[in-house]
């Protein structure tokens, strides 16, 4: 399972029911102070304290654009983390996915690459440089079977994993 590090002011951070109702309101949303205060019916000066040490303990991210006026936030890796610890296993599943495409099509042109006659061999490895040859179709089309299963195991994981654990 994967691991959030915490620290002490993490915890701090976390003691409070209202700081962790602020990191369920802001699960994949990014919202201002006026819309975080509706939703959770805190007052401002409240929430920004409240937000403040949110933001100190590496749970929230603070986004502000030059040039405009309002602030919104957003939860930070370590939050979204918290809320859902299965995105970790979801993006190292979804790297393995493409490596194995990656390698399917490595494999298929690989085969294709050797030119047999172009070499100079004895009968014997011929033939067995023919057999190599034959079976690297065959890997390529397990790796492209390999990665619709993965893609389609990642897929239903993501979908599935979108309720909050906290």
């Amino acid at each position: 399972m994967p691991k959030v590090n915490l620290d002490v002011n993490s915890f701090k951070a976390l003691a409070s029911d209202t700081r962790l109702n602020i990191i369920r309101t802001l699960d994949g949303k990014k919202m201002s102070l006026n819309d975080i205060a509706q939703s959770t019916k805190l007052h401002k000066v409240t929430l920004h304290e409240h937000l403040s040490r949110l933001t100190e303990a590496g749970f929230i991210k603070k986004i502000e654009r030059e040039g405009h006026k309002w602030v919104y936030y957003k939860l930070s890796w370590k939050g979204e983390s918290l809320l859902h610890p299965e995105n970790t296993r979801i993006v190292i599943l979804f790297s393995v996915t493409f490596f194995t495409l990656f390698f399917g099509f490595s494999s298929l042109l690989g085969g294709w690459t050797v030119a047999p006659e172009k070499q100079i061999m004895f009968e014997s490895a011929a033939r067995e440089q023919n057999q190599i040859n034959q079976i690297f179709p065959l890997i390529s089309i397990v790796c492209f079977l390999l990665f619709t299963i993965l893609l389609i195991v990642t897929l239903w994981r993501y979908k599935t994993n979108k309720t909050p654990k906290l």
